[in-house]
Protein backbone atom coordinates (compact mmCIF):
# COMPACT_ATOMS: atom_id res chain seq x y z
CA UNK A 1 0.00 0.00 0.00
CA UNK A 2 2.59 2.22 0.89
CA UNK A 3 4.83 2.01 -1.97
CA UNK A 4 1.55 2.86 -4.71
CA UNK A 5 1.25 5.57 -2.39
CA UNK A 6 4.84 6.91 -2.45
CA UNK A 7 5.43 6.30 -6.29
CA UNK A 8 2.17 9.02 -6.80
CA UNK A 9 4.78 10.78 -6.01
CA UNK A 10 7.43 10.05 -7.28
CA UNK A 11 8.20 12.31 -10.23
CA UNK A 12 8.42 15.03 -7.38
CA UNK A 13 10.98 13.10 -5.09
CA UNK A 14 13.04 11.75 -8.13
CA UNK A 15 15.36 14.40 -7.74
CA UNK A 16 16.09 13.45 -4.11
CA UNK A 17 16.43 9.05 -5.01
CA UNK A 18 18.84 10.28 -8.17
CA UNK A 19 20.83 12.28 -6.02
CA UNK A 20 21.38 9.72 -3.28
CA UNK A 21 22.02 6.90 -6.20
CA UNK A 22 24.48 9.14 -7.70
CA UNK A 23 26.32 9.48 -4.20
CA UNK A 24 26.20 6.05 -3.18
CA UNK A 25 27.12 2.77 -4.54
CA UNK A 26 25.20 0.13 -5.09
CA UNK A 27 24.32 -2.23 -2.17
CA UNK A 28 25.42 -5.38 -3.82
CA UNK A 29 28.62 -3.20 -5.35
CA UNK A 30 29.59 -2.15 -1.33
CA UNK A 31 29.51 -6.02 -0.25
CA UNK A 32 31.12 -7.58 -3.07
CA UNK A 33 32.23 -11.56 -2.01
CA UNK A 34 29.03 -11.49 -0.41
CA UNK A 35 26.68 -14.50 -0.11
CA UNK A 36 24.01 -13.76 -2.76
CA UNK A 37 21.13 -14.28 -0.08
CA UNK A 38 22.62 -12.27 2.16
CA UNK A 39 23.40 -9.58 -0.63
CA UNK A 40 20.11 -9.30 -1.86
CA UNK A 41 18.39 -8.90 1.85
CA UNK A 42 20.84 -5.81 2.89
CA UNK A 43 19.68 -4.53 -0.59
CA UNK A 44 16.11 -5.12 0.14
CA UNK A 45 16.38 -3.63 3.86
CA UNK A 46 18.71 -0.53 2.47
CA UNK A 47 15.96 0.17 -0.55
CA UNK A 48 12.94 -0.09 2.78
CA UNK A 49 15.34 2.64 4.57
CA UNK A 50 15.38 4.17 1.47
CA UNK A 51 11.68 5.02 1.33
CA UNK A 52 10.88 5.14 4.61
CA UNK A 53 12.69 8.27 4.96
CA UNK A 54 10.96 9.54 1.87
CA UNK A 55 7.81 11.55 2.35
CA UNK A 56 4.31 10.81 1.74
CA UNK A 57 2.45 12.90 -1.04
CA UNK A 58 -0.25 14.53 0.70
CA UNK A 59 -4.14 13.86 -0.32
CA UNK A 60 -6.44 16.56 -0.65
CA UNK A 61 -9.97 15.29 -1.05
CA UNK A 62 -11.97 16.53 -3.71
CA UNK A 63 -8.80 18.39 -5.23
CA UNK A 64 -6.74 17.05 -7.93
CA UNK A 65 -2.55 17.16 -7.56
CA UNK A 66 -0.29 19.29 -10.15
CA UNK A 67 2.11 17.22 -11.82
CA UNK A 68 5.56 18.82 -13.26
CA UNK A 69 4.50 19.58 -17.10
CA UNK A 70 8.37 18.62 -17.59
CA UNK A 71 11.91 18.29 -15.62
CA UNK A 72 14.61 20.09 -17.72
CA UNK A 73 18.00 18.57 -17.95
CA UNK A 74 19.07 20.50 -14.79
CA UNK A 75 16.61 19.60 -12.75
CA UNK A 76 14.39 22.35 -13.12
CA UNK A 77 10.38 21.47 -12.31
CA UNK A 78 8.08 23.35 -14.39
CA UNK A 79 4.07 23.78 -13.73
CA UNK A 80 1.88 25.21 -15.76
CA UNK A 81 -1.37 27.28 -14.37
CA UNK A 82 -4.59 28.83 -15.65
CA UNK A 83 -6.22 31.58 -13.72
CA UNK A 84 -9.71 31.59 -15.24
CA UNK A 85 -13.65 30.82 -14.36
CA UNK A 86 -14.47 27.37 -12.53
CA UNK A 87 -18.24 26.93 -11.90
CA UNK A 88 -18.23 24.81 -8.86
CA UNK A 89 -20.90 22.78 -6.66
CA UNK A 90 -20.62 23.38 -3.60
CA UNK A 91 -23.46 21.00 -3.07
CA UNK A 92 -25.85 18.92 -5.11
CA UNK A 93 -27.70 21.53 -7.19
CA UNK A 94 -25.58 24.50 -5.54
CA UNK A 95 -23.36 25.52 -8.15
CA UNK A 96 -21.39 28.78 -8.04
CA UNK A 97 -19.41 30.80 -10.32
CA UNK A 98 -16.17 31.22 -8.91
CA UNK A 99 -12.75 32.04 -10.32
CA UNK A 100 -9.88 29.13 -9.75
CA UNK A 101 -7.16 27.50 -11.36
CA UNK A 102 -6.76 24.92 -14.29
CA UNK A 103 -10.27 23.90 -14.01
CA UNK A 104 -10.70 23.83 -10.12
CA UNK A 105 -11.58 25.93 -7.43
CA UNK A 106 -9.42 26.26 -5.19
CA UNK A 107 -6.43 25.16 -7.48
CA UNK A 108 -4.50 22.03 -7.32
CA UNK A 109 -2.12 21.58 -5.29
CA UNK A 110 1.62 21.65 -6.05
CA UNK A 111 3.97 19.45 -4.45
CA UNK A 112 7.80 19.64 -4.11
CA UNK A 113 11.00 19.03 -2.23
CA UNK A 114 13.29 21.18 -0.27
CA UNK A 115 15.63 22.17 -2.60
CA UNK A 116 13.87 21.80 -5.76
CA UNK A 117 14.13 24.64 -8.33
CA UNK A 118 11.16 25.63 -9.98
CA UNK A 119 9.26 27.26 -13.07
CA UNK A 120 5.53 28.12 -12.42
CA UNK A 121 4.24 29.49 -15.92
CA UNK A 122 1.03 31.39 -14.97
CA UNK A 123 -1.48 32.09 -17.88
CA UNK A 124 -4.43 34.89 -17.27
CA UNK A 125 -7.55 33.99 -18.68
CA UNK A 126 -9.79 35.95 -16.23
CA UNK A 127 -11.33 39.16 -17.61
CA UNK A 128 -9.21 41.32 -15.60
CA UNK A 129 -5.58 41.91 -14.39
CA UNK A 130 -3.91 39.58 -12.34
CA UNK A 131 -0.86 38.28 -10.19
CA UNK A 132 -0.34 35.26 -8.15
CA UNK A 133 1.00 35.51 -5.04
CA UNK A 134 3.44 32.99 -2.99
CA UNK A 135 2.27 33.04 0.20
CA UNK A 136 5.48 33.00 2.91
CA UNK A 137 8.03 31.63 0.48
CA UNK A 138 11.57 33.13 1.06
CA UNK A 139 12.39 34.01 -2.58
CA UNK A 140 13.49 36.88 -4.49
CA UNK A 141 11.42 40.04 -4.77
CA UNK A 142 10.87 40.59 -8.08
CA UNK A 143 9.06 36.72 -7.63
CA UNK A 144 6.95 37.97 -4.77
CA UNK A 145 4.09 38.15 -7.00
CA UNK A 146 2.27 41.77 -6.01
CA UNK A 147 1.06 44.03 -8.71
CA UNK A 148 2.27 47.47 -8.73
CA UNK A 149 5.36 46.72 -6.65
CA UNK A 150 7.46 43.71 -7.68
CA UNK A 151 6.19 43.26 -11.02
CA UNK A 152 3.77 44.17 -13.61
CA UNK A 153 -0.17 42.55 -13.50
CA UNK A 154 -0.76 39.86 -15.98
CA UNK A 155 -3.08 41.07 -18.43
CA UNK A 156 -5.77 38.20 -19.77
CA UNK A 157 -4.57 36.62 -22.40
CA UNK A 158 -1.01 37.02 -21.13
CA UNK A 159 1.35 34.64 -19.16
CA UNK A 160 4.03 35.43 -16.79
CA UNK A 161 6.87 32.79 -15.38
CA UNK A 162 8.17 32.67 -11.64
CA UNK A 163 11.00 30.62 -11.17
CA UNK A 164 12.80 30.28 -8.02
CA UNK A 165 14.46 28.05 -5.51
CA UNK A 166 13.16 26.51 -2.26
CA UNK A 167 14.80 25.68 0.72
CA UNK A 168 12.01 25.98 3.05
CA UNK A 169 9.32 22.78 3.72
CA UNK A 170 6.34 22.76 5.25
CA UNK A 171 2.36 23.80 4.29
CA UNK A 172 2.35 27.19 1.83
CA UNK A 173 0.01 28.21 -0.51
CA UNK A 174 -0.45 30.46 -3.89
CA UNK A 175 -2.86 32.70 -4.40
CA UNK A 176 -4.15 36.05 -6.42
CA UNK A 177 -2.79 39.28 -5.01
CA UNK A 178 -6.07 41.38 -5.92
CA UNK A 179 -8.24 40.75 -2.55
CA UNK A 180 -11.80 40.66 -4.78
CA UNK A 181 -10.54 37.76 -6.48
CA UNK A 182 -8.56 36.16 -3.42
CA UNK A 183 -12.56 35.92 -2.11
CA UNK A 184 -13.57 34.83 -5.19
CA UNK A 185 -11.48 31.05 -4.61
CA UNK A 186 -8.52 31.68 -6.17
CA UNK A 187 -6.01 29.82 -4.09
CA UNK A 188 -4.15 26.77 -3.89
CA UNK A 189 -1.70 24.44 -1.23
CA UNK A 190 1.64 24.66 -2.04
CA UNK A 191 3.58 21.89 -0.34
CA UNK A 192 7.03 21.63 0.33
CA UNK A 193 8.27 18.23 1.53
CA UNK A 194 11.17 18.03 3.58
CA UNK A 195 14.45 16.04 1.88
CA UNK A 196 13.50 13.45 4.34
CA UNK A 197 10.18 12.88 6.39
CA UNK A 198 9.62 14.35 9.53
CA UNK A 199 9.93 11.97 12.47
CA UNK A 200 7.54 10.19 13.40
CA UNK A 201 6.48 8.99 10.21
CA UNK A 202 3.25 9.42 9.35
CA UNK A 203 1.01 6.90 7.39
CA UNK A 204 -1.51 9.53 6.72
CA UNK A 205 -0.90 13.21 4.91
CA UNK A 206 -4.44 15.36 3.92
CA UNK A 207 -4.70 19.00 2.83
CA UNK A 208 -7.76 20.80 3.84
CA UNK A 209 -8.25 24.47 2.64
CA UNK A 210 -10.69 26.53 4.75
CA UNK A 211 -13.04 29.36 2.62
CA UNK A 212 -16.33 31.65 3.28
CA UNK A 213 -18.34 33.14 0.99
CA UNK A 214 -21.36 35.56 0.68
CA UNK A 215 -24.33 34.44 -1.50
CA UNK A 216 -27.15 35.82 -2.05
CA UNK A 217 -30.75 34.72 -3.27
CA UNK A 218 -31.77 33.76 -6.83
CA UNK A 219 -27.37 34.40 -7.10
CA UNK A 220 -24.42 31.65 -8.17
CA UNK A 221 -21.90 34.53 -8.22
CA UNK A 222 -20.10 35.88 -4.74
CA UNK A 223 -20.70 38.64 -3.71
CA UNK A 224 -17.08 40.14 -2.73
CA UNK A 225 -17.85 43.05 -1.14
CA UNK A 226 -20.34 41.48 1.33
CA UNK A 227 -18.79 40.28 5.14
CA UNK A 228 -21.71 38.89 6.22
CA UNK A 229 -20.75 35.21 5.12
CA UNK A 230 -23.12 32.64 4.58
CA UNK A 231 -21.44 29.56 3.08
CA UNK A 232 -18.36 27.54 4.50
CA UNK A 233 -16.25 25.42 2.62
CA UNK A 234 -13.54 23.07 2.82
CA UNK A 235 -11.75 21.90 -0.15
CA UNK A 236 -14.43 23.67 -2.33
CA UNK A 237 -17.38 21.95 -0.85
CA UNK A 238 -19.51 22.16 2.09
CA UNK A 239 -20.85 19.22 4.23
CA UNK A 240 -22.55 16.71 3.84
CA UNK A 241 -20.35 16.91 0.37
CA UNK A 242 -17.03 16.89 1.58
CA UNK A 243 -15.18 13.58 1.09
CA UNK A 244 -14.50 12.22 4.28
CA UNK A 245 -10.95 11.50 5.28
CA UNK A 246 -10.00 7.74 5.85
CA UNK A 247 -7.36 6.09 7.54
CA UNK A 248 -7.12 2.64 9.55
CA UNK A 249 -6.90 2.13 13.01
CA UNK A 250 -3.91 2.30 14.05
CA UNK A 251 -2.08 4.52 11.95
CA UNK A 252 -0.60 8.22 12.52
CA UNK A 253 -1.92 11.08 10.92
CA UNK A 254 -1.61 14.62 10.01
CA UNK A 255 -3.78 16.75 8.64
CA UNK A 256 -2.91 20.34 7.20
CA UNK A 257 -4.89 23.31 7.18
CA UNK A 258 -5.05 26.42 5.43
CA UNK A 259 -7.32 29.47 5.81
CA UNK A 260 -7.89 32.35 3.22
CA UNK A 261 -10.95 34.25 4.03
CA UNK A 262 -11.67 37.13 6.10
CA UNK A 263 -12.92 34.82 9.51
CA UNK A 264 -10.74 32.98 11.69
CA UNK A 265 -11.35 29.06 12.33
CA UNK A 266 -11.37 27.38 15.37
CA UNK A 267 -11.14 23.30 14.26
CA UNK A 268 -12.26 20.82 16.15
CA UNK A 269 -11.83 17.09 16.10
CA UNK A 270 -13.99 14.45 17.83
CA UNK A 271 -12.72 11.81 19.85
CA UNK A 272 -9.15 12.10 19.12
CA UNK A 273 -6.46 14.28 20.99
CA UNK A 274 -3.93 15.90 18.62
CA UNK A 275 -0.58 17.38 18.54
CA UNK A 276 0.06 21.11 16.64
CA UNK A 277 3.49 20.06 15.27
CA UNK A 278 3.25 23.16 12.29
CA UNK A 279 2.54 26.73 11.32
CA UNK A 280 2.71 28.44 7.81
CA UNK A 281 6.39 29.31 9.68
CA UNK A 282 7.15 25.51 9.56
CA UNK A 283 8.04 22.81 11.62
CA UNK A 284 7.58 23.55 15.06
CA UNK A 285 10.28 22.54 17.79
CA UNK A 286 9.14 19.34 19.27
CA UNK A 287 9.59 20.25 22.60
CA UNK A 288 6.95 23.45 21.86
CA UNK A 289 4.23 21.00 20.04
CA UNK A 290 0.54 22.00 21.51
CA UNK A 291 -2.37 18.81 22.31
CA UNK A 292 -5.30 19.87 22.31
CA UNK A 293 -8.42 19.20 20.37
CA UNK A 294 -9.25 22.20 19.23
CA UNK A 295 -7.01 24.50 17.14
CA UNK A 296 -7.68 28.59 15.99
CA UNK A 297 -6.68 28.58 12.08
CA UNK A 298 -6.51 32.54 11.58
CA UNK A 299 -6.66 34.40 8.54
CA UNK A 300 -3.54 33.46 5.75
CA UNK A 301 -2.54 31.27 8.41
CA UNK A 302 -1.68 27.27 8.32
CA UNK A 303 -1.83 24.54 10.95
CA UNK A 304 -0.89 21.02 10.65
CA UNK A 305 -1.71 18.67 13.65
CA UNK A 306 -0.71 15.16 14.29
CA UNK A 307 -2.67 11.95 16.24
CA UNK A 308 -2.33 8.44 16.66
CA UNK A 309 -5.77 7.05 15.16
CA UNK A 310 -6.83 4.76 17.69
CA UNK A 311 -10.19 4.71 18.72
CA UNK A 312 -12.38 3.20 15.53
CA UNK A 313 -15.33 5.75 14.24
CA UNK A 314 -16.74 8.07 12.42
CA UNK A 315 -15.03 11.55 13.63
CA UNK A 316 -16.24 14.79 13.04
CA UNK A 317 -13.91 17.73 12.01
CA UNK A 318 -15.01 21.22 11.92
CA UNK A 319 -15.17 24.67 12.64
CA UNK A 320 -16.45 25.43 16.46
CA UNK A 321 -18.26 28.45 15.60
CA UNK A 322 -21.88 27.98 15.26
CA UNK A 323 -22.23 30.12 12.26
CA UNK A 324 -19.58 28.50 10.31
CA UNK A 325 -21.31 24.86 11.04
CA UNK A 326 -24.34 25.23 9.81
CA UNK A 327 -24.46 26.95 6.06
CA UNK A 328 -27.29 30.39 6.46
CA UNK A 329 -27.50 29.43 10.46
CA UNK A 330 -29.51 26.40 9.23
CA UNK A 331 -30.10 24.50 12.15
CA UNK A 332 -32.31 21.06 13.72
CA UNK A 333 -34.85 22.97 16.01
CA UNK A 334 -37.37 21.87 17.75
CA UNK A 335 -38.60 18.63 17.15
CA UNK A 336 -36.98 17.86 13.10
CA UNK A 337 -37.56 14.69 11.60
CA UNK A 338 -35.02 12.60 10.20
CA UNK A 339 -37.10 11.06 8.04
CA UNK A 340 -40.80 12.14 6.36
CA UNK A 341 -43.32 12.36 8.94
CA UNK A 342 -46.78 13.26 9.35
CA UNK A 343 -48.46 15.64 11.32
CA UNK A 344 -50.07 12.95 13.28
CA UNK A 345 -46.83 11.90 15.04
CA UNK A 346 -44.77 15.03 14.95
CA UNK A 347 -44.48 16.62 18.51
CA UNK A 348 -46.51 19.96 18.68
CA UNK A 349 -43.96 23.22 19.70
CA UNK A 350 -45.01 26.11 19.06
CA UNK A 351 -43.17 28.82 16.59
CA UNK A 352 -41.27 25.72 15.48
CA UNK A 353 -41.83 24.14 12.23
CA UNK A 354 -43.43 20.83 12.80
CA UNK A 355 -41.47 18.52 10.39
CA UNK A 356 -38.81 18.71 8.20
CA UNK A 357 -37.32 16.45 5.97
CA UNK A 358 -33.52 16.65 6.42
CA UNK A 359 -32.41 13.28 4.61
CA UNK A 360 -29.82 13.96 1.62
CA UNK A 361 -27.89 10.41 2.08
CA UNK A 362 -28.41 9.40 -1.30
CA UNK A 363 -27.40 12.77 -2.56
CA UNK A 364 -23.85 12.65 -1.95
CA UNK A 365 -23.04 8.94 -1.60
CA UNK A 366 -20.10 7.85 -2.56
CA UNK A 367 -17.51 5.50 -1.63
CA UNK A 368 -15.93 7.16 1.06
CA UNK A 369 -19.09 7.47 2.63
CA UNK A 370 -19.88 3.49 3.07
CA UNK A 371 -21.42 1.80 6.10
CA UNK A 372 -21.97 5.92 7.44
CA UNK A 373 -25.39 5.26 9.54
CA UNK A 374 -28.72 6.38 7.86
CA UNK A 375 -29.15 9.93 8.24
CA UNK A 376 -25.80 10.85 8.62
CA UNK A 377 -26.16 13.77 6.56
CA UNK A 378 -28.83 15.61 9.09
CA UNK A 379 -26.14 16.64 11.35
CA UNK A 380 -23.81 17.99 8.20
CA UNK A 381 -23.47 21.32 6.90
CA UNK A 382 -20.89 24.08 6.73
CA UNK A 383 -17.99 23.56 7.46
CA UNK A 384 -17.41 19.99 8.28
CA UNK A 385 -15.76 16.88 7.17
CA UNK A 386 -15.04 13.64 8.49
CA UNK A 387 -12.18 11.63 10.08
CA UNK A 388 -13.34 7.86 9.85
CA UNK A 389 -10.73 5.60 11.65
CA UNK A 390 -11.85 2.45 10.02
CA UNK A 391 -10.74 -1.31 10.71
CA UNK A 392 -9.09 -3.00 7.97
CA UNK A 393 -11.87 -4.95 6.47
CA UNK A 394 -14.31 -1.92 5.99
CA UNK A 395 -11.04 -0.12 4.98
CA UNK A 396 -9.84 -2.17 2.32
CA UNK A 397 -13.52 -3.08 0.86
CA UNK A 398 -14.04 1.41 0.35
CA UNK A 399 -10.48 1.50 -1.64
CA UNK A 400 -12.04 -1.41 -3.43
CA UNK A 401 -15.15 0.72 -4.83
CA UNK A 402 -12.66 3.60 -4.37
CA UNK A 403 -10.54 1.58 -7.47
CA UNK A 404 -13.33 -0.12 -9.37
CA UNK A 405 -15.09 3.35 -9.77
CA UNK A 406 -11.47 5.17 -10.83
CA UNK A 407 -11.32 2.18 -13.31
CA UNK A 408 -14.89 2.39 -14.68
CA UNK A 409 -15.82 -0.67 -13.37
CA UNK A 410 -18.92 0.90 -11.57
CA UNK A 411 -21.02 3.00 -13.07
Amino acid sequence: MRTNRRQFLGVTLAGVGAAAASAEPSTGAAIAGAPAAATAATAATAATADEDSRPLPVVTPDLPTLQPRRIDADGVKEFHLVAEPVRRDFLPGRPVDCWGFNGTMPGPTIEVTQGDRVRLVVENRLPELFAMHWHGFEIPIEMDGVPGLTQDPIAPGETFIYEFTLHQHGTFFYHSHMAMQEMMGMIGLFIMHPREAYAPRVDRDFGLIFQEWALRPNSNVPNTLEMDFNWFTINGRAGPSTTPLLVRRGERVRVRMVNLGMDHHPIHLHGNTFETVATEGGRIPRAAWQPGNTVLVGVAQARDIEFEAKYPGDWMLHCHLPHHMMNHMVAMVGPMQMRHGTSDDAPQVPGFPQDMFMAMDSMVEKPETRGLRPTWTGGMMGMMTLVRVLEDDLYDAIQADIAARRNGEVA
